[in-house]
């Protein structure tokens, strides 16, 4: 073996290992109805509630796909088809938006790009998050790592945080678990990490695990878990095997609890709650705020109610 050749035989290993690091996968369960947005989810899924002139789970969704992800998987319902047909081809309303010559209605009714697969897979019963990501098994290899994006949680702002996780999970080879700081009185609402050195934001650290809603003297910490998560292929055999917890539900918390490694990634960006009307609205409020089109005129109106 000549030293070119040598050269060769040594990076080959790194190289594979990269390739095999790459996150292309997300998982978004959307099978839950909703309850707290009662009326309106009983006709409407709550992810298809809009944020100013898109559904919430656009946000989510376009959320993977500039981190990197190129296979959104969709844990549905049945009564939740609008979820479905959002991201389907509308190929008669396309036909007609052509004929009457509006080609900008056309480019925001093409929201997914064309290399972006979109597969749906039912959740036969609610009996927990965990469960949810296990219905989407045979989807994902065992050796292939994959994001979790839960969708009542929006993520606003440039920082790219969800590829800032798939990058810490690539040098790490550990899962990984997005955190916020919250406000004490709050740890009691939340799943609560724990971690033994001081996170800065945007810094991903091993963990020694998660208090669900402690009580603030119990409290390990005030990082609370967000609802994004980069987890190891082998998560699903561990949740095939993890008994039913709280609630009489397969909690996905009992099962990253049994992997050999996993991090906190502290965000960087801001977190709106979506899963409470307060939270909705204030997401609302932001992106309003935020709006290349109308946010100007929506600061203005805001003023105008703040004189009153």
């Amino acid at each position: 073996m000549n030293f070119q050749h040598f050269i060769l035989w040594l990076k080959a290993p790194i190289k594979m290992t990269l390739i095999l690091t790459m996150i292309k996968k997300a998982v978004i369960p959307v099978a839950g109805f909703g309850t707290r947005f009662l009326p309106a989810s009983k006709a409407i899924p709550k992810e298809m509630l809009t944020i100013v002139d898109r559904p919430a789970i656009d946000y989510v969704v376009q959320e993977a796909i500039a981190a990197g992800i190129e296979h959104i998987i969709l844990v549905t319902h049945a009564s939740k088809t609008a979820i479905e047909n959002y991201f389907d081809r509308h190929a008669e309303l396309e036909q007609l938006l052509t004929q009457k010559n509006k080609p900008e209605l056309l480019e925001r009714l093409q929201v997914i790009p064309s290399h972006i697969q979109i597969t749906s897979v039912r959740q036969g019963q609610a009996l927990g998050l965990g469960h949810a990501i296990y219905a989407a098994r045979h989807l994902i290899e065992p050796d292939e790592a994959f994001a979790v994006l839960l969708p009542d949680v929006l993520i606003a702002g440039d920082h790219a945080d969800l590829k800032q996780m798939m990058q810490a999970y690539a040098r790490h080879q550990a899962a990984q678990v997005m955190v916020e700081t919250v406000d004490a009185n709050r740890v009691d609402q939340y799943g609560i990490v724990d971690v033994r050195d001081e996170l800065q934001p945007g810094q991903s650290i091993a963990m020694q695990g998660i208090v669900e809603k402690p009580a603030l003297d119990q409290a390990p910490s005030q990082l609370a878990v967000v609802g994004r998560y980069i987890l190891p292929g082998q998560i699903m055999q561990i949740l095939a095997d993890t008994p039913a917890g709280q609630g009489a539900e397969i909690q996905l918390t009992d099962a990253i609890a049994q992997l050999d490694q996993v991090d906190a990634y502290l965000m960087q960006g801001q977190s709106f709650d979506c899963g409470s009307p307060l939270g909705y609205l204030q997401a609302i409020v932001h992106h309003a705020h935020q709006h290349p089109t109308f946010g100007a005129a929506f600061r203005e109106l805001i003023k105008h109610y703040n004189h009153e």
